[in-house]
């Protein structure tokens, strides 16, 4: 599933690409994604200029001159971008964002969990206006973390990954943050003690950096928009590493389920 890395990774490519372009049409073939998109979002963005574009949490959200098209890549979704002609449309290309000068932009979903909206004002869009702060900016504190867990019994990976609390932190850099902070990913986030909460924020941090420099992770369907896979999987210490030897200490990895996700750890580092 893309997460941060992936999005933003897709953004920073996209973003030279498209900005100062007019859309021209939107071809739609399959409306039926995670929601059905909107019959008059083609009309809504017709003739509209793009001058920019942002990510929220796991969204990104194209900035137009008359409103702003969210974009959910969903499990498996992904944005390519074509310079002149496009080549014939597949199977799963349910979507093609016709820019002026014969750009396309071809939106491939196999599974169709993604999504796209209209939103006049973004920051008030029902999928929106209830995400947390964004892990890599200035909100995101270790004392804001702190006091987010307080009386919460719920495990500190699962805590991690509800958008509520911290925005777009997915399965994979959770796994691998805990790890960098030797944090057990079942722990009560309740438990976990303040003075952890200072390594855990950096290590968040900087594993998501990593990634977005490595160009995100590729272990199945993720490619950025110009169809190159990101290689952060090669330095990955947990994540889908059941049985390998812990880099820090030999010990095997292990896994477990936690909320219905593979979760990676090393018992003997982590507590």
């Amino acid at each position: 599933m893309p997460e941060l890395p992936e999005v933003e990774t897709t953004r920073r490519g996209l973003e030279p690409l498209v900005v100062g372009k007019s859309i021209e049409a939107l071809d739609v073939r399959e409306p039926r994604l995670r929601w059905p998109i909107a019959a008059d979002l083609g009309r809504r963005l017709a003739g509209r200029r793009v001058t920019g574009i942002g990510r929220r949490g796991k969204y990104l959200l194209f900035a137009t001159d008359g409103g702003t098209l969210l974009v959910h890549l969903g499990m498996s979704g992904g944005l390519r971008f074509h310079d002149g002609a496009a080549p014939p449309p597949g199977r799963h290309d349910h979507v093609d964002i016709r820019l002026a000068g014969g750009a396309c932009l071809r939106y491939n979903d196999p599974r169709r969990f993604g999504s796209m909206h209209f939103a006049t004002a973004p920051e008030r869009h029902p999928l929106l206006r209830h995400i947390g702060p964004e892990p890599l900016g200035d909100d995101f504190t270790p004392e804001y973390l702190w006091r987010s867990t307080r009386g919460r019994k719920t495990a500190i990976k699962l805590h991690l990954m509800n958008s509520r609390i911290v925005a777009g932190i997915g399965n994979i850099y959770a796994n691998e943050a805990l790890y960098r902070a030797g944090i057990h990913p079942a722990r009560q986030a309740g438990r976990v003690a303040r003075s952890r909460f200072d390594p855990l924020v950096d290590s968040i941090r900087a594993v998501l950096a990593d990634a977005i420099v490595q160009g995100g992770t590729t272990l199945r369907d993720f490619a950025g928009s110009d169809g190159r896979p990101g290689y952060f999987q090669l330095a990955l210490d947990v994540y889908d590493r059941e049985g390998d030897a812990c880099h820090r200490c030999g010990s095997p990895v292990r896994m477990r389920v936690l909320g219905q996700r593979a979760t990676y750890y090393c018992s003997a580092c982590q507590r």
